[in-house]
């Protein structure tokens, strides 16, 4: 009975989908017009999609080579197109425009967990209420705490010495998750201290199902996909990632109440700051601002969830896969490794005890280490855009509605923009190497109206942990790329991990 219940309910949503699908055909057909796989009458290219994470980059770049002027077309289903653009004049078209801000259907399956927070004008209110954490001032202030939580990774990290390879993505992880919870939430979960996390299974694993279902067009109707085995295991991390952040949030608003109800405490302290103005003695954290609002009736209660969900998943997991790609490529150059070493052997010697951004600019060729990382392993693999009117796209027409795709990876490989788009070379990023390049051949943070707002945040947290376990250690790995199996997920990672071992310098 119950099967054929799931069964009847499969057919009925099969049949709701291919009706809304249907009336938007006429619409798609100047779409049909641009280049891309052949397709299939009935399902498109899904069968062509493969149902590995780490087979989907592997396609993708098949597409990029295959269809060199920068963008292809594929379909989910008969009538459902996704353009993919990966030429910087054509990314420019869709990420500088004002208008095609808002994010495609695909985003939909992250509903659940983050909220709907990203969506067109509750995204620009909410953006505008959070710009104050990212203020240069309150940056420095985060500074320490990326140093003290770097000092504890490179304590992890020296159990390790002299014991072979080891997967160093957990630890580096960890080390961001306690990061963005003490700086945005000023709460810590000592996830180094404790490293069996739930919560980071828990994101690794949401993030797995979601991409499996977004390319998965029979999985897309809730009544079905909550059925299914993925389905519930969804739910269970929910279950996880919320109860972790509801909790957070719930003990703030208690410790708020309390601190109200008595004037006396250290929380309503204030010192004269030197031009006259009041200041609170305790960091204000990214949380501190959402509860403000809350408090003036400007967010609600389940806004602010959305808002912490966001920014813990995009604060640490991104921000983890970036460092993990960096160290893993200089284990792979020992020679870019020794000028990183003499860079931050100076950058130590001369550093002053209280650190500011301005500081951290002196770690130039750290710099374009970290860029040339995120060229080459992007974090975010895929940015996705739904059309809000007509875009013209190199003499082809993607009509109003059309989800558009920036294939980051494939932007950042494109052989047409960057020469041996494989090899790693940090020079790329020096300045008198980057004058004249496209302002759109190299969006790791986005870019436009909807670029990240952490993305200086994400910088100077990458810069300083990398200082302190270079300072430290001398890493080297034998994993070669084809062993690395990059997942497009998500999130850009490898699929089983990267693999390094270290000597004590």
């Amino acid at each position: 009975m119950f099967l054929v219940v799931a069964v009847s309910l499969l057919l009925a949503a099969v049949a709701l989908i291919s009706f809304e699908l249907l009336g938007r055909h006429h619409s798609a057909d100047p779409v049909r017009k641009m280049p891309g796989p052949k397709t299939n009458l009935l399902f498109g290219n899904v069968l062509q999609l493969p149902r590995l994470p780490n087979d989907l980059v592997t396609q993708m770049f098949q597409w990029v080579y295959e269809y060199p002027n920068g963008m292809f077309c594929v379909w989910l289903g008969p009538t459902y197109p996704f353009i993919f653009l990966y030429k910087p004049e054509l990314v420019e078209v869709v990420l500088h425009s004002s208008k095609h801000i808002s994010k495609s259907a695909d985003y939909d399956f992250l509903h659940p967990w983050l909220g709907t927070g990203h969506d067109g004008l509750k995204w620009k209110t909410r953006r505008r209420l959070i710009t104050p954490t990212f203020h240069f001032s309150t940056l420095n202030t985060f500074l320490q705490v990326f140093e003290e939580q770097s000092k504890i990774l490179v304590s992890n990290l020296e159990k390790k010495v002299k014991t072979g390879t080891f997967n160093i993505m957990p630890y580096i992880t960890l080390c961001t998750l306690d990061i963005i919870c003490i700086t945005s939430m000023d709460s810590s979960p000592n996830a180094q201290g404790d490293t069996s996390s739930p919560y980071v299974e828990a994101v690794g694993r949401i993030t797995e199902l979601i991409q499996k279902r977004q390319r998965s067009p029979w999985l897309w109707p809730d009544i079905v996909y909550f059925l299914t085995p993925s389905g519930r295991e969804h739910n269970h991390c929910l279950k996880i990632l919320h109860g972790f952040t509801n909790e957070i949030i719930d003990e703030r608003i208690a410790d708020r109440a309390a601190k109200k109800s008595d004037p006396q405490s250290e929380e309503n302290a204030t010192e004269q700051g030197e031009e006259g103005e009041f200041k609170r003695k305790r960091r204000l954290a990214f949380l501190d601002l959402l509860l403000e609002a809350y408090d003036k009736g400007e967010i609600s209660r389940e806004g602010i969830r959305e808002e912490v969900d966001t920014f813990m998943f995009e604060g640490h997991d991104t921000t983890a896969a970036g460092l993990t790609w960096a160290l893993y490529l200089l284990a792979r150059h020992p020679h870019i490794q020794q000028q990183v070493h003499e860079e931050v052997d100076k950058f130590f010697e001369q550093r002053p005890e209280t650190l500011t951004g301005e500081d951290l600019k002196d770690l130039r060729y750290l710099e374009c280490v970290v860029k040339e990382a995120q060229r080459m392993f992007p974090s975010v693999p895929f940015i996705a855009r739904r059309t809000t009117e007509d875009c013209h796209l190199d003499g082809y027409l993607a009509p109003k509605g059309t989800a558009i795709g920036v294939c980051t990876i494939g932007l950042h490989r494109n052989p047409k923009v960057w020469e041996a788009p494989l090899e790693f070379n940090p020079d790329r990023f020096l300045p008198e190497n980057s004058q004249g390049r496209h302002p759109y051949a190299f969006v790791p943070f986005s870019a436009g109206p909807r670029n990240c707002i952490g993305q200086r945040f994400a910088l100077q947290e990458e810069k300083l942990v990398l200082a302190h376990v270079l300072r430290n250690f001398t890493l080297d790995s034998t994993q070669t790329f084809d062993e690395l199996q990059t997942c497009g997920e998500i999130i850009t990672r490898p699929k089983n991990g990267i693999f390094v071992s270290l000597a004590k310098r």
